[in-house]
């Protein structure tokens, strides 16, 4: 089946409106905070101040003496073996004694970790009785950023003897000759800070436990359900199939919700543990400090290239502060930063080491674009310099380095000790350049480079980029004929804002040739589907979407077969159309007479290779010289994600993606001090965009180059316009004060640390 053959109500393309919004935006929302329960318990954390320290006591008895006080549960109400957060993606045995376990029993590694769990009358009863408990902490030397940990004066893990994780390892071709004989080889350093996903409603968790089934259920799930419930079914020594994750309404993912935390199996324990509903939510300062955090990096590059221009190899160092755990995703951003260094460009000689290094900081997770955003950055400001001492303009660099359309698939650099091969799946890269400096004006305002007017340097730069979708191994949809006629449709696809419902439908409803009021699509509970893997990696259409077209043509089979039985004539002489089954000479049935004769369909679409979809951005931005203030004048992306199934929430996604890179560039730092605290506790001091922060922002979104992996043609696309922010908008700055010759080397771009390049620069020329 290809992607034209889909399409006969031509809902596949169309811009249509958020279904969920009809009840998402009256306020009817079903968020985990909104549930109740009889004799609910609340569950309140108490959390370590200290970054770093051997525990030698948690005295409870105060706290469990005060009215309204059910329990106090510590690590040793858990046992001996305390549960560990394991690894899910890309898991590897060896690293199991850096996992986290889900409380604190001999020694804490980070500010937030976890020491016991009140379960009190009322959230605030809980937050009272806090105080009441008496911890004794001996501190031991804080390792606070890459260089203590590579020092090793301190140890996180004193029998792991070193602070490093692992290393990956990104090879392709042979870099042994290349630095020696290439006409031109520079070597920069760069570093990207700490900052996290921070959605708009913080975590929570509701559970229940019927102890006469023997039966836990778990509320407010998100992302990866199905893989969630094996990972506590196995912490609680309970059998799969007595666990359900039921999904919440969720306000924002971003790749941070929905992993693992310690809180996703301390909440259940505490509801088997007191035999009563318990719920826990998140408040905004433990969000800040234990949540996934991502991006703090550091490398070291080098680059080879011929005199015109023409990139030979590159080779380089990166190190990754992962935290205190390795846990649940760490592995993902330590692996992509190394593997796609090179990202859209034909680089053939690759060695990248990435060092993933452990600090007492909340452990790192995925963050939209793992890795990606952070290797976007360390090389596209790397081409711009290297442009620029070569005398090439940037956008003729990046265009006789892309990967040619020709070359299509085309393999990037291999990844080591996982081994995992990746390759471009298709596109034009050069096509969509042109596009977007056409559509941007780049001509025209290239004049503006450099030039000081009305008291602000005019500064454009342009980038170019990839983004990974479709994430394997399988995805499964289940498909049910009601005696109404319409058709529930089951997926194991979830929802953290991304519009999957709408999505989702639309590819149903053309598939089964139905309106969509005859779709209802439900997602994500593990109640569904016999198994899923959830939502991450852009990944929903490509593998739900895949998924409903398997089932779609499954149960359109059971529908002719079961006519043709009615009606005692062929399968081939039934059709359907717009819901009625014709059985031929004028007779028609509906769909609904025949729902208790058609069987349910359940169907898994494998899947083990990703899709790419790519771009090009564009930028003009302002820098005040007096006060290091950066404005942005003009933003253009232009991103080929294949076919497109809803255009409108795919410009949405787009745009959204847009300013929260910009908030990563610009705005946001995680910061902590010497004894590993963190100093940005609170939305006082962590920066956000706001909506009114970057009002002159584009996407156009394209669909030239369809997906050969999937019989969709879709391209994951939730990533795009994070990832070349922080490259692009360094190296418009970097246009900006070329009279200055200032070279960013670092986010974030703050106006203190644009003012002291400027002033530095200032002070080098009076000299």
């Amino acid at each position: 089946m290809s992607p034209d053959d889909l399409i006969r109500n031509a809902y596949v393309g169309s811009p249509v409106k958020r279904l969920e919004d009809l009840r998402l935006l009256p306020g009817k929302g079903r968020f985990v905070d909104d549930i109740r329960r009889e004799n609910m318990l609340y569950a309140v954390i108490l959390r370590s101040s200290i970054g770093h320290g051997v525990i030698r006591n948690i005295d409870t008895a105060a706290a469990e003496k005060m009215p309204g006080i059910h329990s106090v549960i510590t690590a040793a109400d858990l046992g001996e073996d305390i549960p560990v957060v394991p690894l899910r993606l890309m898991p590897m045995e060896e690293l199991k004694p850096l996992g986290q376990p889900v409380i604190a029993g001999d020694k804490v590694r980070y500010v937030g970790e976890a020491l016991a769990v009140i379960l009190a009358d009322s959230p605030a009863i809980g937050e009272d009785a806090l105080s009441q408990i008496v911890v004794e902490i001996d501190p031991v030397d804080a390792v606070v950023n890459r260089h203590d940990a590579v020092a090793g004066n301190s140890l996180l893990f004193e029998d792991w003897g070193s602070n490093k994780a692992i290393t990956y390892r990104a090879t392709k071709g042979d870099v042994s000759t290349i630095f020696e004989t290439a006409d031109y080889v520079r070597r920069e350093c760069f570093a990207t800070q700490r900052h996290l996903a921070l959605p708009l409603e913080a975590r929570g968790v509701l559970a229940e436990w019927d102890a006469e089934a023997e039966h836990l259920t778990v509320e407010g799930a998100a992302k990866v359900p199905f893989p969630n419930r094996k990972i506590l079914a196995a912490m609680m020594d309970l059998p799969i199939e007595s666990i359900d994750l039921i999904e919440s309404d969720v306000g924002g993912g971003f790749g941070a919700r929905g992993e693992f935390f310690p809180e996703d199996f301390l909440i259940p324990f505490a509801a088997r543990f007191c035999g009563r509903p318990v719920k826990w939510i998140e408040d905004r300062r433990e969000n800040l400090l234990t949540t996934g955090h991502a991006r703090e990096m550091e490398c070291e590059l080098e680059i080879a290239c011929a005199s015109n221009g023409r990139i030979l190899g590159m080779r380089g160092e990166v190190w990754v502060d992962a935290g205190a755990y390795y846990r649940t995703n760490g592995p993902i951003s330590p692996r992509n930063v190394a593997q796609f260094m090179s990202g859209p460009y034909r680089v053939p000689n690759i060695d990248i080491k990435s060092h993933a290094m452990l600090t007492n900081k909340a452990p790192i997770g995925t963050y939209r674009g793992p890795g990606r955003f952070e290797s976007d950055y360390f090389r596209e400001r790397f081409f711009d310099i290297v442009a620029g001492e070569l005398g090439i303009e940037p956008v003729e660099f990046r265009r006789r380095n892309l990967v040619a359309e020709n070359e299509m698939p085309y393999s990037i650099a291999k990844i080591a000790p996982v081994e995992r091969e990746e390759e471009f799946d298709s596109g034009d890269y050069e096509m969509v350049l042109d596009r977007c400096l056409e559509a941007f004006g780049w001509k025209d305002k290239e004049k503006l480079r450099g030039q000081l007017i009305d008291g602000v340097y005019h500064g454009l730069a342009v980038g170019c980029f990839v983004e990974g979708g479709g994430a394997g191994p399988s995805e499964n949809a289940r498909l049910v004929l009601q005696e109404d006629g319409s058709v529930n449709v089951y997926v194991g696809s979830t929802a953290v804002g991304q519009g999957v419902l709408t999505v989702l439908t639309q590819i149903a409803a053309d598939a089964l040739e139905l309106p969509l009021e005859q779709i209802k699509v439900f997602h994500g509970s593990t109640s569904f589907v016999s198994d899923g893997f959830g939502s991450y990696h852009s990944r929903s259409t490509v593998m739900g979407g895949s998924a409903i077209l398997l089932a779609a043509e499954k149960l359109q089979e059971h529908i002719c077969s079961a006519a043709a039985r009615r009606s005692g004539c062929a399968v081939e002489a039934i059709e359907i159309v717009d819901g009625i089954v014709a059985i031929g000479e004028g007779q028609s049935i509906t769909l609904g007479e025949l729902a208790n004769d058609v069987p349910e369909v359940e169907e898994t679409f494998h899947n083990h290779k990703h899709t790419y979809a790519y771009g090009s951005v564009a930028a003009h931005l302002t820098v005040d010289p007096e006060t290091g203030e950066v404005a942005l004048i003009d933003l253009l992306m232009i991103e080929d994600a294949g076919k497109i199934v809803n255009p409108l929430t795919l410009h949405g996604q787009a745009i959204g993606g847009l300013v929260q890179g910009l908030g990563g560039t610009f705005l946001e730092h995680m910061i902590y001090d010497e004894q590993a605290q963190a100093v940005t506790g609170t939305l006082a001091d962590y920066l956000l965009p706001q909506a009114t922060s970057y009002p002159n922002i584009r996407a156009i979104m394209l669909e030239e180059k369809p997906s050969p992996i999937g019989p969709l043609g879709v391209k994951g696309a939730g990533e795009g316009g994070v990832l070349p922010m922080g490259g692009l908008m360094a190296n418009a700055v970097a246009s900006a004060l070329s009279s200055f010759g200032i070279q960013p080397t670092e986010l974030p771009l703050s106006p203190s640390y644009i003012w002291n390049l400027i002033r530095a620069a200032e002070s080098q020329k009076d000299e």
